[in-house]
């Protein structure tokens, strides 16, 4: 059993409930796309009832080349994001950086975010247990699933125990990721909800050059893997043209395909709660 850290009324995490998604495209590329994918997302998961986390990154500041889009920045970002929570009553989540970044969040943000290549930043991690925010950290690609337990304890020094955890891969030689499905149940013993990363699970980082590659084929096949071995979350990056995508669109999923995805995610999990 996990610890319960409940975001609002419908969306709860852990203790064995349904999973929660978090969805949205990997960077703001304008507020009319946003907008437009997180009314698209929304109506499959109210169609599905699965409870639903808007997620989009107002700046990717772990980019491949320098000439890579990053996003339209903080200030014009968190404006974005308050249009998705006030027209369609959703909560919301991204990245941070710095600890500048993580106070400025706060007053904006849901769930706040640790990047896998930062999470072991310990003035970061602070920065962001302080805000008194859920705090979503993505175990870093670099790190065994037990390693993860020394990040908890950063967060949890500051008085915060709203903690989740994200699996998105590990490094695996060159420009690869795998995921290790043991980490998931192992990331659990912490006692804190677990997220599976399904889209950067698939990413290959480097892999075109200047600029990462993916293969989103596999994300299905993952999510139902990662699903069926028990999370608390399910991440999912989404796009309704992902090759025009600015940011990781070799690795989104196709809105046109996320019901398909979900539809099957919610019926393995459901099943495999059954029997806990």
């Amino acid at each position: 059993m996990v610890k319960e850290i409940k975001l609002n009324e419908n969306v709860i995490f852990g203790n064995n409930r349904p999973f929660v998604l978090f969805a949205g495209p990997c960077a703001i590329e304008s507020e009319e796309r946003v907008l437009k994918l997180a009314e698209g997302i929304k109506k499959i998961t109210d169609k599905l009832n699965i409870p639903y986390v808007f997620k989009s990154s107002y700046d990717k500041a772990n980019r491949s080349s320098i000439d890579s889009y990053r996003g339209p920045g903080i200030e014009k970002g968190l404006n974005i994001l308050q249009k998705v929570k006030d027209e369609f009553n959703l909560p919301v989540i991204s990245d941070v950086h710095t600890e500048e970044q993580a106070k400025m969040a706060a007053d904006f943000l849901d769930v706040i975010q640790i990047p896998a290549f930062l999470c072991r930043q310990t003035d970061l991690v602070t920065a962001v247990g302080k805000t008194n925010k859920i705090v979503n950290v993505k175990k870093g690609q670099f790190l065994a699933p037990w390693d993860i337990d020394q990040v908890v304890k950063k967060i949890e020094s500051t008085g915060n125990k709203k903690i989740l955890l994200t699996e998105r891969g590990v490094t695996f030689g060159y420009n690869n990721l795998v995921v290790d499905m043991r980490s998931l149940p192992r990331m659990r013993k912490t006692g804190y909800p677990v997220v599976f990363d399904a889209t950067h699970s698939v990413q290959l980082p480097g892999g075109a050059g200047d600029s990462s590659d993916g293969d989103r084929q596999y994300v299905p096949y993952l999510t139902r893997a990662a699903v069926g071995a028990g999370i608390d979350a399910l991440f999912l990056e989404v796009h309704d043209q992902p090759e025009e995508a600015l940011s990781d669109g070799a690795n989104m999923v196709r809105l046109e395909n996320l019901e398909k995805i979900l539809k099957q995610a919610k019926a393995i999990d459901k099943l495999v709660k059954e029997d806990l």
